[in-house]
């Protein structure tokens, strides 16, 4: 009988004592916690405010993406489906536009984009859907490698556009080269609407790649913070 009050009284110890370590525990978590991903890199978090700022990111990068799809779709549309025929002296002569290899230059580009940011938008909803955060370095790479790409593709080919509606608009004198818009004004005018929405892909793609370079290099920055913290929580 006696032995069972010891072992009775053993067990009661050992579960206050596991109870008490719970509870520090949950205290310590919310005001500085590591969270290490199997295989990955530990991020430490100072708090709630940078968790809310994680969600700010999240949503913020999916709005992005999700613009970029819808105007890289319109520019594409809108450019590559632009025509516009003209008789001269009984003969008919139709604009295209691949007859200007800029335009052929952004359709395929902001097409490729678009398809890129599409992809994109599918990760966006998974981790936000689990309220995960990019702790994968390799991964975190291979984004920021390409939404570079994209983004230095997106601002040459609109440069490029941007350079041959100039000389379509104003013309080169002293080249003799043409007003070309004032011969075939609907087709600049379309070209004009695919612009802009090509800019806007432009501007999107150059903040979705900072995004994605403020994504990977922080967790070189936060795996050095993360060593000098003692405890630690794998999820």
């Amino acid at each position: 009988m006696y032995k069972l009050r010891a072992r009775s009284l053993l067990l009661g110890r050992l579960l206050q004592d596991f109870r008490v370590k719970k509870e520090r525990k949950k205290e310590m978590s919310p005001v500085g916690a590591v969270e290490v991903s199997p295989g990955t890199v530990a991020v430490y978090y100072g708090g709630g405010k940078l968790r809310a700022t994680e969600r700010r990111l999240q949503v913020a990068e999916f709005a992005l993406r999700c613009a970029i799809t819808v105007f890289g779709v319109l520019t594409a549309a809108l450019t590559g489906s632009n025509s516009q025929t003209r008789e001269f002296f009984s003969l008919q002569r139709k604009a295209r536009f691949t007859d200007m290899k800029a335009l052929v230059f952004l359709v395929v580009t902001t097409g490729v984009v678009a398809g890129f940011s599409l992809i994109h938008l599918i990760r966006c909803v998974l981790s936000m859907a689990k309220g995960s955060v990019l702790l994968n370095m390799p991964l975190a790479w291979a984004i920021f490698s390409v939404d570079q790409a994209m983004a230095y593709l997106t601002l040459a080919a609109v440069s490029a556009t941007m350079q041959a509606s100039v000389l379509g608009k104003v013309g080169q004198p002293e080249l003799q080269w043409m007003k070309i818009c004032d011969l075939y004004a609907k087709f600049c005018k379309r070209g004009e609407v695919g612009l802009v929405c090509a800019v806007l892909v432009c501007i999107c793609m150059v903040t979705v790649s900072s995004m994605s370079a403020f994504n990977l290099f922080r967790l070189y920055g936060k795996s050095k913070g993360s060593k000098s913290n003692d405890s630690t929580t794998s999820w």
